[in-house]
C-alpha cells in the first residue's frame, strides 16, 4: 500500500521526468551496477527477449539507485538509471518487485532506442510505451504461472482511473474488473 505522501512524491518526479527538470530534483540515493544487486537477471528468458544478444552488456552498463523517495520504480529518463525506492525493496511483494524490473528494463530499452518514455499525446494506460512494458512484465507473469487474478491485482495502481485500468487489461487481454481490483484506501 502506497500512503498519500509517496503518491504526491512519485506524481512529482514524473512530473518532472516530463517536464525534463529531473535533475533539479536529488533524490540523495546511491547508485550501483545493476548486477552488483540484481543477480541472475543475464540468464531470464524475459530479459533475453528485451536486450537480445546485447543483454549482458546492457546489464553490466545499467546503474541502479536507491532512493529514499517513496513510490515503487521508474527509469531516470535524463541518465537512463533504474530508479529504485529502498522502501518498496525492502518491504515490497517478491514478486511484484521482479515483474517491475522486468517493466522497467523495457523502458530501459525504449530510451536506449530514443523513444519518449512519457508522451503526453497519451494517457498513461495507452501510452505505447507503458503497453509494450506490461505486456512484457504480463507475458513473464504468465510464464511463471500466476493467476490473470494475481496479475490483475499486480497491474492495479493507484495511478490509474478504473477506467484506464480496465482498458489496459483489455489490451493486454486480461479479463480484470475494476470493482473486484479497486484500489486500497
Amino acid at each position: 500500500m502506497i500512503y498519500w505522501r509517496e503518491l504526491l512524491m512519485l506524481r512529482l518526479l514524473r512530473v518532472f521526468t516530463m517536464l525534463r527538470i529531473n535533475r533539479l530534483l536529488r533524490t540523495g540515493g546511491t547508485v550501483h551496477p545493476f548486477t552488483e544487486y540484481f543477480k541472475g537477471f543475464e540468464k531470464s528468458e524475459s530479459v533475453r527477449r528485451i536486450f537480445g544478444g546485447e543483454t549482458e552488456k546492457m546489464l553490466r552498463n545499467l546503474k541502479v539507485e536507491f532512493t529514499w523517495t517513496g513510490g515503487y520504480m521508474w527509469v531516470n529518463a535524463a541518465n537512463g538509471h533504474l530508479m529504485v525506492s529502498s522502501k518498496y525493496l525492502k518491504n515490497g511483494d517478491k514478486v511484484d518487485i521482479y515483474l517491475d524490473i522486468i517493466h522497467e528494463l523495457v523502458h530501459v530499452k525504449q530510451l536506449m532506442n530514443g523513444e519518449e518514455l512519457f508522451d503526453a499525446n497519451y494517457g498513461y494506460a495507452e501510452r505505447p510505451t507503458e503497453v509494450e512494458a506490461y505486456r512484457h512484465a504480463v507475458d513473464e507473469a504468465k510464464r511463471l504461472g500466476l493467476s490473470d487474478e494475481r496479475i490483475c491485482t499486480y497491474l492495479r495502481t493507484e495511478w490509474m482511473s478504473d477506467r484506464d485500468f480496465e482498458g489496459l487489461a483489455k489490451t493486454l487481454n486480461l479479463n480484470c474488473s475494476s470493482q473486484a481490483y479497486a484500489r486500497q484506501a
